[in-house]
């Protein structure tokens, strides 16, 4: 074949990209695994960061079947429907109604008590925020609290991962005088209406701060039940 050829050259363009299409498939294939492992890791080591234990980075997943000693999914009428808390996609829950929803519950064993850690999932300023909040064996003061965010503002929206803000949600109550009022998330120097618990907002994150307090009322409220059943033990 005319190497020269307007048809050689289309071939040749043919057979590298399918090479290339095939090498780089097989190399996604090869890292599927290990790519999931950091995802899970990643995933385990922020519900620990919502009990206030920092693992190494070694011992993860050692530090999350130590402390993480049950796993189970209810449903908004506070019904066990499942064990299988860390395979939910809270990405994909939050879109369908919360009496479908399936509610993943991490009980965990740590500073001496029992906490149970539950999962919400928001939208930010410009992508999806989420984050983990613990609980005392009350099921309603607050133990601690872990958020992420996919791409906030740094300095402004994206302070909602570091401690100065989540520090402040521990102690914080959402069962009061029997009702359930999630932690609101408030401009320095403003008051709850409705007597809730509340938090002061990022600094020049307004609207990422408003997604917080979205998120923890649409992701906390479908737990109502099952709260409010811990109380009552």
């Amino acid at each position: 074949m005319n190497k020269q050829s307007s048809i050689y050259t289309i071939v040749y363009i043919i057979v590298l990209a399918g090479v290339v299409g095939a090498v780089l498939a097989m190399t996604s294939m090869g890292l599927r695994e290990r790519q999931q492992a950091n995802i899970d890791a990643d995933k385990m080591r922020q519900i620990l960061s919502a009990i206030r234990v920092v693992p190494d980075k070694g011992m993860i997943a050692t530090d999350f079947n130590k402390f993480v000693v049950s796993q189970l999914v209810v449903n908004e009428k506070g019904d066990s429907i499942g064990n299988d808390a860390f395979g939910i996609d809270m990405a994909s829950e939050s879109k369908v109604a919360a009496s479908e929803r399936r509610l993943p519950v991490y009980v965990c064993d740590v500073d001496g008590g029992r906490k149970y850690v539950v999962p919400v999932y928001g939208a930010g300023l410009w992508g999806p925020i989420w984050g983990y909040v613990s609980l005392d064996a009350d099921g309603s003061t607050i133990y601690g609290a872990y958020f992420a965010h996919e791409g906030e503002t740094p300095g402004l929206g994206a302070e909602i991962e570091k401690p100065v803000f989540s520090d402040q949600f521990r102690g914080k109550v959402l069962l009061k005088n029997g009702k359930f009022l999630p932690v609101n998330v408030l401009k320095k120097g403003v008051k709850p209406k409705a007597g809730e618990d509340y938090v002061d907002a990022v600094s020049g994150g307004t609207i990422t701060s408003k997604g917080v307090a979205s998120m923890l009322d649409d992701g906390l409220v479908p737990y109502k039940a099952y709260l409010q059943s811990l109380t009552g033990k």
